[in-house]
């Protein structure tokens, strides 16, 4: 964890925005749940992400709610140290200091608690702060194929003008490269500090919010959430996907029991990677979505899997459980042979790489001290004030649609609509961001690892033609061309 936070800072020379090409799988919140993480690594990524075809994209919200923050994020960080072309660590709104360091409502689930818990009160605060500073220089948003804009929250309120080059995303370009946003810098602008909260607080809105307090000129509103978030409706969404050539919006910052769901005829998609935490009740499922050319396929963890792996050093996340949590565990078979005699290893182990305090902390006060002095601005106010906003909007802002819920996993219909592979590929060659040309591309079949349903012992289903939805002017001819993949 020490060598990852001292070496990130000075890895992070990414955009604000960034520019990538699918195949791409895309992720939603994880909160620090261990255990889906390890279901997408079984499932998913089960080479390696060094030996799996495509890109992998993750929308933000690491930390806080779930009991394993610390493992999710070395275990992410040490992916973008290995992999930089190939991993995509997105900023979410957990991903700042107001949110991630508010103990006094996340308990024993925030970072900031854990990061003591872990390792002292002193030291404890050094890696939490490190960890922040890294969070600093994340990109806040991604773009697939010039198609497909991808961000925690959703889309920023236009600062400049709309129809100037680059528009929304030369905005965020424009953004410090080093952002506290909750709380801000000295630094950052009023206009870009909006910019980058949009990106990481806002929500689509309800139909209520659509007919009785969204901006009709603009597409905005104020979120159910509160606190300063904004919503935007249809209006901003097609101005937006018109104003950039994009046709597809993903993003995640809301809690979805089927783990994606989508909104605004079907161009907004919400992507949800955590099953727990979040009062979705026992049947919640964790899903990602891969962007394969001109396919959109979506895999979900079924309520009835069960990860077989015992994972060690139960006893590091045994020492923060109550009784009933550890009890529940073990009837679930997530941890076999607890007697409680390892919680008392537990606290008489030996830290080794962390008992020369003295030499440690002057290393990592000196890679602190060789960067740029950034002062935090305590008398300014955020754009959006996180003690101020609820967890989820409570009025639904998604399409409506039925779901069954069977003993393998989810049924869904009328889901998604694919893309028009003739126009994506048009996108691609036309920035620059051309595919290999193959014999006969209308054969093409997948080589993103996960395709073989043999190999993966996936329970595969083809979503037919449900009929059609409205689509952005930057995208015709939509035909469906969705997978779902239910483990």
């Amino acid at each position: 964890m020490y060598n990852i936070l001292t070496s990130l800072p000075l890895f992070y020379p990414e955009p604000r925005c960034v520019f990538l090409q699918s195949p791409a799988y895309v992720f939603g919140d994880i909160h620090g749940n261990l255990e889906d993480l390890h279901f997408f690594s079984d499932n998913v990524w089960n080479l390696g992400m060094a030996l799996t075809a495509g890109n992998f994209v993750f929308l933000g919200d690491y930390v806080d709610r779930g009991m394993s923050c610390l493992e999710v994020v070395a275990y992410l960080l040490a992916m973008k140290l290995m992999l930089p072309q190939k991993v995509f660590l997105l900023r979410g709104n957990h991903e700042t200091r107001d949110v991630n360091g508010w103990e006094e409502h996340y308990g024993a689930r925030s970072f900031i608690y854990q990061c003591r818990e872990r390792f002292g009160d002193e030291l404890g605060y050094k890696v939490w702060e490190l960890t922040n500073s890294t969070f600093d220089r994340m990109p806040l948003a991604a773009v697939i194929d010039q198609d497909i804009f991808c961000v925690h929250g959703g889309i920023p309120r236009p600062i400049s003008d709309s129809s100037v080059e680059g528009g929304r995303i030369k905005d965020i370009l424009n953004v410090s490269k080093v952002a506290g946003i909750n709380p801000p810098y000295e630094h950052e602008e009023d206009d870009y500090q909006q910019v980058a909260s949009d990106c990481i607080w806002s929500d689509p809105a309800s139909e209520d919010q659509e007919a009785k307090s969204v901006d009709r000129r603009t597409g905005y509103g104020d979120s159910l959430r509160g606190g300063g978030a904004i919503c935007f409706g249809h209006k901003a969404v097609s101005n937006f996907l018109q104003q950039q050539g994009f046709s597809y919006i993903m993003r995640a910052h809301e809690a979805h029991a089927e783990g994606v769901a989508v909104s605004k005829g079907a161009r907004v998609f919400t992507v949800f990677s955590t099953s727990k935490d979040h009062n979705q009740g026992n049947n919640a499922m964790a899903g990602c979505i891969l962007i394969d050319f001109d396919k959109m396929q979506v895999i979900n963890r079924s309520p009835a899997y069960r990860n077989q792996y015992i994972h060690r050093r139960d006893s590091v996340s045994l020492a923060m459980l109550s009784e009933a949590e550890i009890k529940e565990r073990v009837q679930l078979g997530l941890i076999e042979g607890f007697t409680g005699a390892e919680e008392e290893e537990f606290e008489e182990e030996e830290w080794e790489e962390f008992d020369e305090e003295g030499d440690r902390s002057s290393e990592m006060d000196s890679s602190v001290d060789d960067e740029e002095e950034y002062v935090i601005d305590d008398r300014r106010k955020s754009s959006v004030e996180p003690s101020m906003t609820v967890t989820s909007p409570e009025s639904d802002s998604h399409d409506s649609h039925d779901f069954k819920i069977g003993q393998s996993g989810l049924q869904a219909k009328s889901l998604f609509s694919g893309v028009d592979g003739s126009q994506r590929r048009k996108k691609r060659d036309k920035h620059g961001i051309g595919t290999i040309a193959e014999d006969n591309e209308e054969d093409e079949e997948s080589t993103v690892n996960g395709d073989d349903e043999e190999n993966m012992n996936m329970e595969f289903e083809e979503e037919e033609n449900y009929g059609s939805t409205a689509t952005s002017s930057a995208s015709t001819g939509m035909s469906p061309a969705v997978k779902k993949f239910t483990l």
